[in-house]
């Protein structure tokens, strides 16, 4: 099998050191509306004494921030302090079952789940900034030292056992936080939709049946609904628990039960269509927007799953699926998919990304990651980051990672408050050659003349999953 991502496996190999230092090699000039903070959370640490993670989901939550302040740059990295982390400190070992992790004597949170590494994504919650696990409550973090602070319980509406997905969407206008959790009920799973206003108070916690318990990591916010594609990677919650397996082991996609759109009110919390899919998988959606009373619902579909491609570390993307980012036209009322639209860039991208200003609002600027090589057997890893445009339809602006370099990190977009048609992408890129990490800034509609800016970090750090920036100042 060839190897499409030579060095690979030392992203993973990392002893990564919790450090905070001013960046004093940059390369390039940093715009004078950069002025704030971007934070970045993703899986580190996969290896322990002889002890090695098989899955890039396994690693514990290490959030790095970068806070830019009148042209210099301040990096600060730190493991968060999750349950599992401090108690396998305090051990000198790994304790705990993991999503694709699974061995002799290892625990259970309270015997039924896995205790979370608090390692997908962050974000601002008011003045509160909260690291995001999987299906897991978030831990707040010190905006500055990247300290735990504590559990974030929203004033004591969600426990230790409620589900609760990485991707929270916070609106700007009002702060209200939506978010939802999936419950793998052998019987009965359902959906639940949860709605917190700006104190961290309940507005509503909406519970929903669903036809089959399946693993869903995002959903769509759009100006009155949350939308959901469920995709049938069904998990056999009897198997996990008899076999003592990981979960991944206990997954199945099954394709011939078809995927689904769900519709709710944003308001109340209640559904409010269900309309076939096809049999694609969607881990990600980007934005969601409605115009003439149709509902465009952009996401990136593949042709079957991809957590089973992010194993056996270091080995990832062996096999991965053809995918792109497609666009839905959805008439809720009618119960029925209008139009649909696809953009011709399908080597696996992920992690996308758009100008926050236009959330929930048209738009037509979309950034991501790809895979160079999918479609070609052998471990492969991200190594593009694209720029595409929905008029266009054709992912013409592509940045080509050099030989033996990766890149990391949602693409985040960082606007010129003053000029909505400027703004730039910061995301990461790791030399496995040299074991040199930067952070690169890219002309945001036109990354294929490459990054006009790097920053040079004095040690190299993981690559990341989810990230934003927090603008400040005036």
């Amino acid at each position: 099998m060839l190897d499409h991502a030579p060095l690979l496996e030392r992203i993973f190999s990392l002893d990564l050191k919790e450090q905070s230092y001013r960046i004093e090699s940059i390369d390039g000039h940093i715009p004078d509306y950069v002025q704030g903070n971007y934070y970045l959370n993703g899986p580190a640490q996969f290896i322990n004494g002889d002890f090695r993670y098989r899955n890039w989901l396994d690693g514990d939550g290490m959030v790095c921030a970068l806070r830019f302040e009148n042209g210099q740059v301040h990096f600060t990295n730190r493991f968060v302090r999750s349950t599992k982390r401090v108690a396998e400190e305090e051990a000198g070992k790994p304790l705990y079952r993991m999503f694709g992790t699974a061995f002799e004597g290892d625990l259970l949170k309270r015997g039924i789940g896995t205790e979370s590494p608090a390692n997908v994504s962050i974000y601002k919650y008011g003045d509160r900034l909260l690291a995001f696990g999987e299906q897991s409550i978030p831990f707040e973090l010190h905006p500055t030292t990247l300290e735990t602070l504590e559990i974030f319980t929203f004033n004591g509406r969600l426990n230790n056992l409620s589900p609760f997905s990485a991707h929270p969407k916070i609106d700007p206008e009002t702060g209200d936080l939506f978010n939802f959790g999936i419950s793998f009920s052998a019987t009965n799973p359902s959906l639940t939709l949860y709605r917190f206003n700006g104190d961290g108070d309940m507005v509503y916690r909406k519970r929903t049946p669903i036809d089959y318990a399946c693993t869903t990591h995002d959903f769509g916010i759009s100006q009155t609904y949350c939308i959901f594609y469920l995709c049938p990677y069904i998990l056999d919650i009897g198997l996990l628990m008899a076999e003592g397996g990981a979960t991944i082991d206990a997954l199945k996609w099954s394709p011939e039960r078809g995927s689904q759109l769900r519709l709710f009110s944003r308001e109340t919390g209640e559904e409010q269509a269900a309309i076939p899919m096809g049999d694609r998988y969607c881990l990600h959606l980007s934005n969601c927007f409605e115009e003439n009373g149709l509902v465009t619902v952009d996401v990136i579909e593949h042709d079957r799953t991809l957590y089973d491609q992010y194993q056996v570390i270091p080995d990832l993307f062996t096999t991965v699926s053809r995918g792109g980012p497609v666009r839905y036209l959805i008439d809720p009322k009618k119960n029925m998919i209008v139009e649909r639209h696809e953009i011709e860039y399908y080597v696996a991208p992920d992690f996308p990304a758009f100008d926050p200003r236009r959330f929930t609002k048209s738009y037509d600027d979309m950034w991501m990651l790809g895979i160079s090589a999918a479609g070609k057997e052998g471990r492969k890893f991200l190594d593009q980051l694209v720029h595409v445009e929905w008029k266009d339809r054709k992912g013409r602006d592509v940045y080509q990672a050099p030989p033996k370099h990766y890149l990391g990190g949602e693409p985040v977009f960082i606007g010129n408050p003053n000029d909505e048609n400027e703004g730039l992408i910061i995301c990461q890129q790791f030399d496995a050659e040299t074991r040199h990490g930067t952070f690169l800034l890219f002309d945001a509609f036109r990354v294929a003349q490459g990054p006009f800016a790097t920053l040079h970090l004095k040690n190299p750090i993981h690559l990341g999953f989810h990230a934003f920036f927090e603008q400040t100042g005036d």
